[in-house]
């Protein structure tokens, strides 16, 4: 999820930034006190985004819930709070959330070059490094996905049976495996009619 750093609400309790944030036109993030604003995605972000939530949806109705990123996710009950693009969780307790929920197993990001950005005041909550370092925190989490919007990769960051975190790339071509869900992917049905956010209508790189 793209984010605009540019509107933050400082100095709210977390229980403040709940009651707050629902009376908001827009959607915010909150770490460390501070509420970030959320901005709209580019259109390759929203289509990777939606060809992801119709390819999961399916295979894992009845068993897991696929949310998109209207769903906040909390890392305690005390925060952060984020909007990942989709979280997936096969917690009863997540299922009547009302709120946010607590125990997804899955989440996805969709990445643009601003939320790969290191220099930003807000560092913490971007997409790259600073939330995964986030993510990590959460027991249940098994799969932490990056999805390129420039070019056809993807990212999967997977916890073993140690609890170490493995990284493993996939390119154009590639088969993905979501372990923790039992399913696959195809890579260009992820891509699928999206024009990536560096090529023109001829495919060339602008």
């Amino acid at each position: 999820m793209k984010q605009d750093t540019a509107r933050v609400v400082p100095h709210l309790t977390p229980q403040e930034y709940l009651e707050w944030e629902v009376q908001q036109p827009l959607r915010y993030e909150y770490f460390n006190g501070e509420a970030f604003a959320m901005a709209g995605g580019t259109l390759p972000h929203a289509d990777i985004a939606l060809n992801l939530a119709s390819l999961l949806r399916e295979p894992l109705r009845g068993r897991c819930k696929v949310r998109n990123s209207d769903a906040k996710v909390g890392i305690t009950d005390e925060g952060p709070f984020t909007y990942p693009d989709l979280s997936i969780s096969c917690d009863e307790r997540d299922r009547t959330a009302r709120q946010f929920i607590r125990y997804p197993c899955v989440i996805i990001e969709v990445l643009s070059p601003s939320t790969e950005a290191y220099d930003s005041p807000s560092e913490t909550l971007r997409d790259r490094g600073g939330k995964f370092a986030l993510y990590r925190r959460l027991s249940t989490l098994q799969e932490y996905v990056l999805v390129s919007s420039e070019t056809k990769t993807v990212e999967i960051f997977r916890r073993d049976a140690v609890g170490e975190w493995r990284f493993i790339p996939y390119s154009e071509g590639d088969t993905i495996e979501l372990m923790s869900l039992g399913i696959t992917l195809s890579l260009n049905a992820i891509y699928e009619d999206v024009v990536l956010e560096w090529e023109d209508e001829g495919g060339e790189k602008r």
